[in-house]
């Protein structure tokens, strides 16, 4: 069962309650890059971004979030450290969310304004805790940046918010360390209602990053935790968002675009599955509607062992079988077989869409 999680509204955008869960990603172009920036936001949007962060180092920087949000359209989340006033200028200039850690903004005169000008034009600000920026008299309580000490500082820099009135507040506990990130976002769930930002921060480079947020991220949400989510890679943005709504997908928490299932080949397999797999895989990732995909190796798991999938292939000896929910519905020669299941689902999306 989802956690029940208070809702906060960021621009266009709802998230916790009953919400989808929202996929984010951050820009990393030099934030003087104007124009890179902005088709770098135009990319993402495309690839199904439902957040998007900026980073925010100096006053000049500011102009980015009205170059963005002429040209997109998704929430824009303003990335601030060290400076309230950046925090400040970046509300006038029509961020649609800010993210601080409190605890390097400075004293509690510049927390409240910062508080004010997002109270005024109801932008709510997320907590970005991570391991490294934890308090010192948390940290000395605790020793170390352990699970604890990453919920109290979190909760610790919300009651500071929350005694000046401000209470559209979304938190992030973040640690390289899977263990240490699943810990401290289950002992927030615990302790508030309070939308939750989840991901693994510095997961590393694609593939053992990917494993990392997988992991943490997913255990996390088949815990019911978690209302937006970040996959932090040092790649490509655009293989954030991707791999943030696979792991959706996985959980059966998307609504939209294919789901590919595929068997991992053996001895019975005839047909050349594995290019054939990444071949459909490729042609149908821009796919909207929601459909289940099966790409099978042999008859033994073809039509029968899939048969909950809306399509799918198998085949043997030059011969490839195209099969809906388990039935047969025609054969074609094997090399013809990926053009005639794109051409079955663009079929089946166009009624769906008529529908």
């Amino acid at each position: 069962m989802r956690r029940n999680s208070k809702e906060v509204k960021i621009g266009n955008l709802k998230i916790g309650g009953n919400n989808p869960i929202a996929v984010q990603s951050m820009l990393n172009f030099p934030s003087y890059e104007t124009e890179k920036n902005v088709n770098q936001a135009l990319e993402l949007k495309k690839a199904g971004c439902d957040i998007l962060r900026v980073a925010i180092p100096d006053l000049n920087s500011v102009k980015l979030i009205s170059a963005i949000k002429d040209k997109v359209d998704i929430p824009l989340v303003a990335d601030i450290h060290f400076d309230y006033k950046l925090a400040i200028e970046s509300v006038i200039a029509g961020a649609d969310k800010i993210r601080i850690n409190p605890g390097n903004i400075g004293s509690n005169d510049k927390i409240k304004a910062v508080a004010k000008a997002c109270s005024a034009r109801d932008v709510p600000i997320r907590i970005g805790v991570n391991s490294g920026s934890i308090e010192k008299h948390i940290l000395g309580k605790y020793g170390y940046a352990s699970p604890q000490a990453m919920c109290e500082s979190a909760l610790y820099n919300a009651k500071l918010l929350e005694n000046l009135g401000f209470k559209d507040i979304v938190l992030s506990l973040k640690s390289s360390d899977v263990y240490s990130a699943v810990e401290a976002y289950k002992l927030a769930a615990n302790k508030c209602r309070y939308p939750l930002h989840i991901g693994i921060t510095e997961a590393g480079a694609e593939h053992i990053g990917i494993i990392k947020s997988s992991i943490g991220i997913g255990s996390l949400l088949l815990s019911g935790i978690g209302d937006t989510l970040r996959v932090s890679l040092t790649d490509d943005p655009i293989k954030e968002i991707k791999s943030g709504i696979n792991i959706l997908k996985a959980l059966n928490l998307h609504n939209q675009g294919v789901t590919i299932v595929s068997c991992p080949t053996c001895g019975r397999t005839r047909i050349n599955l594995i290019e054939i797999a990444k071949e459909v895989e490729k042609l149908l990732a821009d796919t909207k509607c929601k459909l289940k995909i099966a790409i099978m190796g042999c008859v033994v798991n073809g039509p029968g062992e899939a048969k909950d999938a809306d399509i799918g292939i198998t085949g043997a000896d030059g011969i490839g079988i195209i099969f809906k929910k388990g039935k047969i519905i025609r054969k074609v020669k094997e090399e013809e077989l990926v053009k005639e299941l794109v051409k079955e689902v663009n079929l089946m999306t166009t009624n769906k869409s008529i529908n």
